[in-house]
């Protein structure tokens, strides 16, 4: 065991963990920050997205001490510190793009990474972004609808199935 410190949502956190712990069990079982999902340990669902030092990681794939000293972001540092919702949260809540709610934190998390790289995306560009993350319940079109209304464009009208 071995201690692991990083600057989490703006606060200097340190915590006890073996040289094979994941970055995603140390944020939810060492420092108690369960809003990072796990649903797979093999980087397929994207449920367990930080951003480590400004870009987005799937946090099951990464070991806790790669982060030490790290600016580590997660789901639990998005909302104001008021608890306000972000841009994406509210745009998420108003254009249904969730439902069992699961992977809504790492999609919240990759959208905010794709909008600080590319604040005005397309339809396709938001698609092929979140290839990485899977939603088992939505179809994804809400969830697109609700990154493109974040970046501040049109939503596009729900086509005829």
């Amino acid at each position: 065991m071995a201690r692991v410190s990083m600057t989490v949502n703006g606060r200097m956190l340190s915590g006890e963990a073996e040289g094979r712990t994941l970055l995603s069990v140390f944020l939810r079982d060492v420092l108690g920050l369960t809003g990072t999902h796990v649903g797979c340990d093999t980087s397929q669902c994207g449920a367990c997205v930080v951003h480590v030092d400004g870009k987005a990681v799937k946090s099951c794939t990464m070991l806790a001490h790669e982060a030490a000293g790290s600016e580590v972001s997660t789901i639990e540092g998005v909302a104001g510190s008021d608890g306000t919702l972000s841009t994406i949260q509210a745009a998420f809540q108003e254009h249904h793009g969730l439902q069992c709610g699961f992977c809504t934190p790492g999609m919240v998390m990759s959208a905010a990474a794709l909008l600080k790289d590319n604040p005005k995306p397309t339809e396709g560009e938001v698609r092929a972004y979140l290839e990485g993350n899977i939603c088992r319940c939505t179809g994804y079109h809400n969830i697109v609808k609700a990154i493109l209304a974040a970046s501040g464009q049109d939503v596009p009208a729900v086509a005829a199935e």
